[in-house]
């Protein structure tokens, strides 16, 4: 056979060696996480719920979901092991680089545009109320001409939908 004809088969062998490697890393990967877990850190199921390690067993773990409400779960089910900060941020809502020098943000923009009394700038688009009118009079006399304009041989006007034929 020729070397040419092998090369492809070649290398799809080696991607899909590749591949398997790299998955068979991850997978080393999260059951030492898994294995590492202590009693006391906050963890991430594959479902999505966050919980505090009470007890590690062989296959399982206890769960704190929440105060005093405990649940068994298989190791894993575990999707990640979290650390206290990153945990109590999602949890509890702890953030330590807010600003809590006592800076309020207000809930509408009023207070950000100054003095609330101040006038209100407006604005002129360069046309006056007197060329306003005489724009909408010119406008409707036009409509009105075209309307008498649309009629039949009889003197009859016709309307979008009227039909020509009998």
């Amino acid at each position: 056979m020729d070397l040419i004809t092998l090369l492809p088969f070649i290398v799809l062998i080696g991607a899909m060696f590749l591949m398997t490697r790299s998955a068979k890393k991850k997978q080393a990967a999260a059951a030492q996480m898994r294995n590492d877990m202590q009693p006391g850190t906050g963890v991430r199921t594959i479902g999505g719920m966050y919980a505090t390690v009470k007890e590690v067993h062989d296959d399982t773990v206890l769960l704190e979901v929440a105060p005093g409400v405990h649940a068994v779960y298989a190791k894993n089910a575990i999707g990640a092991v979290l650390d206290d900060a990153e945990y109590n941020r999602i949890v509890h809502g702890d953030d330590p680089e807010l600003d809590t020098d006592g800076t309020v943000v207000p809930d509408d923009a009023s207070s950000l545009t100054g003095d609330a009394d101040a006038e209100v700038a407006k604005i002129d688009l360069g046309k006056d109320g007197a060329a306003d009118d005489a724009e909408t009079e010119d406008a409707t006399a036009k409509d009105v001409k075209e309307t008498e304009d649309v009629k039949d041989a009889k003197g009859e006007s016709k309307t979008d939908g009227d039909a020509d034929s009998k």
